[in-house]
């Protein structure tokens, strides 16, 4: 792996410019209100192949532009456009390493007032190096939170709203302060929802457990990734409403998202999942997940956008 550096560049209004620049003002409508979306997507370094591949990037730019409909942000950026504004900003940046990119589109009018329309929106990426979000490689402890996850006829879970993640802030913390590494988030009605940021997999009697979309959870491409390889290795997957009982009952469990990857879990409210350790089919779904992200899996290279030509790595690695 190459040495991590800094980022040094954005795309901001319309352009790549040095990070220094991409700046808006304290009287921004999003900085006011979270009147934003944002997207999480990964990129990984495959240091046999010395490339970098962002995985999955069209469907999260999909979903991406799909939660601006919401709150009535107008982007002049397809799709295709989006894709290769990011190839070329981590070009530009010459990572060798594990990337996280952060696409944001948000309104940018600079008023006071409570509302989405009638604003102006802008678009921003950038990436930085990023390791592991929850870095417990034996399995991770968790604790149900006593927050709430929001709902979809109050701020919908299933968008990436800016706002709406200090519902997340507040679970993540919680957890933190008590000890745990993560929170897991019930609906108002008690059912289980997902970790603080990221979808919840259980694990009985050899099919996999998870709550619907309708369950007030983000409709997580990690998830939809995850239900494909299982169902590859001949597991079914079973989506349906989930009692907090069936979480301590459970044989396995883990975490599932673009920025956690896929973290087994092995200790909730202090009590084991299954055997207290982690077990074989979040193991192999683990082993399976982190060789198709970085491209080692020809089956699933159609996920992974090279990032660059050799010319440029050399280059790059010159410099």
């Amino acid at each position: 792996m190459g040495v991590s550096k800094a980022n040094r560049y954005a795309f901001f209004r319309g352009e790549i410019v040095p990070i220094e620049e991409a700046k808006v003002s304290i009287m921004t409508s999003t900085f006011n209100y979270g009147t934003g979306v944002f997207e999480g997507i990964r990129a990984y370094w495959n240091a046999e192949e010395e490339q970098l591949y962002i995985f999955r990037m069209r469907e999260h730019f999909q979903r991406f532009l799909r939660n601006c409909r919401l709150l009535l942000i107008e982007l002049p950026y397809s799709v295709e456009q989006l894709c290769e504004i990011t190839v070329e900003l981590l070009r530009k940046e010459g990572f060798q390493e594990d990337a996280y990119i952060r696409p944001l589109a948000y309104k940018s009018s600079e008023v006071i007032g409570v509302r989405l329309h009638d604003l102006e929106s802008e678009c921003a990426i950038f990436a930085v190096p990023f390791g592991e979000y929850i870095d417990r490689p034996g399995g991770a402890r968790v604790m149900v939170s006593s927050w709430r996850r929001l709902s979809d006829n109050a701020i919908p879970p299933r968008n990436k709203i800016i706002g709406a993640y200090v519902n997340s802030a507040l679970a993540k913390t919680e957890a933190h302060l008590q000890g745990f590494d993560d929170a897991l988030m019930l609906k108002e009605d008690g059912h289980l929802s997902e970790g603080s940021a990221a979808n919840l997999f259980l694990v009985r009697e050899g099919r996999l457990l998870t709550p619907p979309v309708t369950a007030d959870i983000l409709e997580g491409i990690t998830r939809a990734t995850v239900i494909e390889l299982a169902r590859d290795l001949g597991l079914e997957t079973v989506e349906r409403e989930l009692d907090r009982s069936e979480l301590y009952a459970a044989d396995e469990a883990f975490l599932c998202g673009t920025a956690v990857g896929i973290v087994p879990l092995i200790e909730v409210d202090h009590r084991p999942i299954g055997e207290g350790k982690i077990g074989p089919i979040s193991k192999e779904l683990r082993r399976l997940y982190q060789a198709v992200v970085r491209g080692q899996e020809p089956r699933y290279r159609h996920w992974c956008t090279p990032v660059y030509r050799a010319k440029v790595l050399a280059s790059s690695a010159a410099s």
